[in-house]
């Protein structure tokens, strides 16, 4: 029995482009013999479609599409195994169902609907679909298979000290009789999930003695960005088959003959961090509608690796960097912003802002009289600079990509409306530790395009004289394993101190800049996530609150 793993890149919606993806992948799956080829979960409508599910047109025009599916593909020999949005079979409860179609000869014979819909971090299922209340197995080419919708091969009470849910769908599918296990996915990325997929899986494997077969959705659609790593298990929990990481792939695999194609996948973690980042810049914004970018460039790290980015993402010929030096603004980080420009090949426009910051000051003097220099003026600058992108976007049609990284976004160091204005946070998911070492990535991708000096220099707003980010903030190695326990752990503030032996009362004041910085969050630019916990939708706390560590 030879299967294809059908890895396809989907876009929320876009019935036609879908469904075009899939009738593409099984005319090949077809022309290399496969008896089967599968597909991800939701694949017809993408994923996820959130309230859209909500829209009656929305599920109308999801079985008017899988239907035509089945006529596109009624002269293949071979099946295919698609998601999508179903009709629930119940009056009470949700109106729709998470579902998986088994198609052959233009015929939709077998149809499962996921049973276990999580609730946790970004995933928000059980607020949208029927849970299914049993698990059936079906038969293809004389074998009997167990289609498994994501969460459902995931809940294995033999990996997890605390399983989610009392049911397995699984062990249930086994009991009956399976004799493979085709898992159909939508599982986001985040840094050592794919390890964490082989385990689970291989565990499932070695567990019932059976091929198993796990398919993953592959692209970005807005904070999410799914990297594909598709791949086959024989019983013994064997790799035979694997496709590529952040690329869309056609892997064959004969799971009961134990052979297969590998495509090997990116096993450096830095590497894959950095790919995750450009794929999902790059999707959001062709999937989005836009072509080109605006970065403005301070000369920093931070803005050095977006620009960087941004370049592998749409082509330097569609990135512009604007430097904006202020009246703070040092001649060094001017010519480094110039330096990195012109070893990425993008446009560079200089923008001098102390006009304007002048300006300002002397019609809010009045307003002012009395009362000393301080952030807010620090935050005007931070201001002009953003009206100056916007307006550039405006007039050129090109998005804004911020460039806060997620150690400043936690604790409030940055400016509303002012740096955090844009249309995409990039790296507002990668602490400040991280950002330096995907900028050495990034420098072995673009032939050392962030000067050295950049590296070097101490991280600084430059917002005022001889402004250093320590002024405001602890060293950046101190920090970022604060907040990663914090945010990422969700340790109380007293463990965080004992794990890294660091005074009690420090610990809670850093703590609660996070707390108190909740309002800034909820107002900031979409982000990429790429760690178990980032700030966006898988990350829900009140702004109006008295709680404090």
């Amino acid at each position: 029995m030879r299967i294809a793993l059908a890895q396809i890149n989907t876009t929320v919606g876009d019935f036609e482009g879908n469904r075009a993806l899939m009738r593409e992948a099984a005319r090949r799956a077809a022309a290399a013999g496969a008896h089967l080829v599968v597909f991800p979960e939701l694949s017809l409508t993408g994923y996820p479609p959130r309230d859209l599910v909500d829209k009656p047109s929305f599920l109308e025009r999801t079985e008017e599409h899988l239907h035509a599916l089945a006529a596109d593909t009624a002269h293949l020999e071979t099946a295919l195994i698609c998601g999508y949005v179903g009709r629930a079979p119940s009056n009470v409860g949700k109106r729709v169902t998470n579902s998986a179609a088994l198609i052959h000869r233009g015929r939709i014979l077998f149809r499962q609907d996921k049973a276990l819909l999580p609730t946790y971090d970004v995933f928000d299922e059980a607020r949208y679909f029927h849970p299914a209340d049993r698990q059936s197995l079906c038969e293809i080419a004389g074998r009997r298979i167990a289609i498994t919708i994501c969460e459902d091969a995931w809940n294995d009470k033999q990996f997890w000290d605390r399983p989610l849910y009392q049911r397995d769908p699984v062990e249930e599918l086994m009991r009956a009789g399976a004799e493979l296990l085709v898992s159909v996915n939508a599982s986001p990325y985040h840094m050592d999930k794919r390890r964490l997929r082989r385990q689970i899986f291989a565990n499932t494997a070695r567990r019932y003695r059976v091929p198993v077969i796990y398919v993953n959705q592959v692209g970005g659609n807005d904070e999410l960005i799914f990297d594909g790593s598709s791949f086959a298990l024989d019983p013994h929990a064997n790799l035979i088959a694997s496709c590529l990481s952040f690329a869309e792939d056609l892997v064959l695999v004969e799971p009961f003959a134990g052979v297969g194609e590998i495509h090997e996948n990116l096993h450096d973690e830095l590497e894959a961090v950095y790919q995750a980042l450009v794929l999902g810049a790059r999707d959001y914004l062709a999937k989005c509608g836009f072509r080109s970018v605006l970065v403005g460039l301070s000369g920093g790290i931070d803005s050095s690796l977006v620009a960087a980015l941004a370049c592998d993402a749409v082509g330097p010929e569609n990135v512009t960097g604007v430097a904006m030096p202020g009246p703070f603004s040092s001649p060094a980080s001017l010519e480094d912003a110039q330096a990195l420009a012109r070893n990425l090949g993008i446009r560079f426009e200089v923008v001098p802002i102390t006009p304007l910051y002048e300006a300002f000051l002397d019609t809010l003097r009045p307003l002012f009289a009395g009362a000393p220099a301080d952030v807010t003026e620090e935050n005007l600058q931070a201001r002009i600079r953003a009206v100056i992108l916007m307006a550039l976007s405006n007039k050129w049609g090109s998005i804004v990509l911020t460039t806060g990284n997620k150690s400043e976004l936690a604790v409030g160091y940055c400016t509303l409306y002012g740096d955090m204005s844009g249309g995409l946070a990039v790296i507002s998911d990668v602490p400040k530790t991280l950002v330096y070492e995907l900028a050495r990535v990034a420098n072995r991708r673009h032939a050392d395009a962030i000067p050295d000096r950049v590296f070097q220099k101490p991280p600084s707003a430059e917002l005022r004289p001889n402004q250093r980010d320590t002024d405001s903030l602890p060293p950046y190695e101190v920090l970022d394993p604060i907040l990663r326990a914090y945010v990422e752990d969700a340790l109380p503030a007293r463990d965080i101190a004992a794990r890294l032996g660091l005074p009690l009362d420090f610990v809670r004041g850093i703590v609660n800049k996070v707390d108190r910085n909740e309002y800034k969050r909820q107002q900031a630019a979409p982000g990429l996530k790429v760690t178990t916990k980032a700030f966006g939708s898988g990350r829900r706390f009140p702004i109006a609150q008295k709680f404090m560590e």
